[in-house]
């Protein structure tokens, strides 16, 4: 089956879709055929992809909000048709040393990075189950099985997403519905502004897009973005740990989000999340 055929027809929401890696989902699958709807907090910049990219529906979300996510699925199957797949997507990314993270940015970390992801799959889920078909595909992180400095509150979040798509699976199995994770490693968005991620292992959002797009025609429980990062990452989990933590000291990456930020660009970045 090609992608094309795999995806026309689907009706697919996305969170976090007016920028960066969903904006990318979202024209990936709508180009192939796809019924996309797209949900993000910022409504203006939602709306405006929706046109750019003629996708199906282009809604407000706050993946904390029950209420907001509940009128969001509710809308996208209005406009689209019962939900195939649901997209959990939304994400921040804040960085620097734990001990210095402000109590607001850590609960904002978690409230989207994991109860967003929660709150999503058990609103979506009972639809699917009672059709018995559904596919529910979470974009964690390759951080999320590398621990990395800098990254405390972050790295903990994608942990736990990981673990609850896996009990998804394990829960589920023979149900029709499927559950799968996206392991990006440091990709080209908004997210790594002011840092200095290494440059030979970024992904580029469309990478993490086409990546999503094969989960749904081929479900598998885990894929990593991209294919070298993931080899790296097995690797590394092979290794002795002193031995890895040494080699990820000479190389740097230690410092990478702690001491080598650009700090303007980050205050930016953690302030326009707490307006939100």
């Amino acid at each position: 089956m090609t992608a094309r055929a795999g995806l026309a027809g689907r009706t697919v929401a996305v969170t976090g879709g007016a920028r960066g890696i969903g904006r990318a989902i979202a024209g990936v699958l709508a180009e192939a055929g796809a019924r996309v709807v797209i949900g993000d907090i910022d409504a203006d910049a939602a709306a405006a992809t929706g046109a750019e990219l003629a996708l199906t529906a282009a809604l407000p979300l706050d993946v904390t909000d029950p209420q907001s996510f509940r009128a969001f699925l509710d809308a996208a199957q209005a406009a689209a048709g019962p939900l195939d797949v649901l997209v959990n997507n939304a994400g921040i990314m804040p960085v620097g040393r734990f001990a210095a993270e402000q109590d607001a940015i850590t609960r904002r970390i978690l409230d989207i990075n994991v109860y967003g992801v929660l709150l999503g799959t058990k609103l979506a889920l009972p639809g699917m189950l009672e059709r018995g078909r559904g596919h529910i595909i979470t974009v964690a992180s390759l951080a999320g099985t590398n621990p990395t400095p800098g990254m405390a509150t972050y790295c903990a979040s994608k942990q736990a997403v990981l673990g609850f798509t896996d009990v998804m699976r394990l829960e589920h199995r023979g149900s029709g519905v499927r559950f799968s994770a996206v392991l990006p490693t440091f990709t080209r968005t908004e997210l790594i502004a002011g840092t200095r991620a290494p440059m030979g292992l970024l992904a580029d959002p469309g990478d993490v897009a086409r990546a999503v797009a094969g989960l749904i025609v081929r479900p598998r429980r885990r894929v990593t973005v991209t294919r070298l990062a993931g080899v790296l990452a097995v690797f590394n989990g092979l290794t002795p740990r002193p031995i890895g933590e040494f080699f990820a000291r000479r190389l740097g990456v230690d410092r990478l989000f702690t001491d080598e930020v650009d700090r303007d660009a980050r205050r930016a970045y953690d302030e326009r999340l707490q307006r939100k």
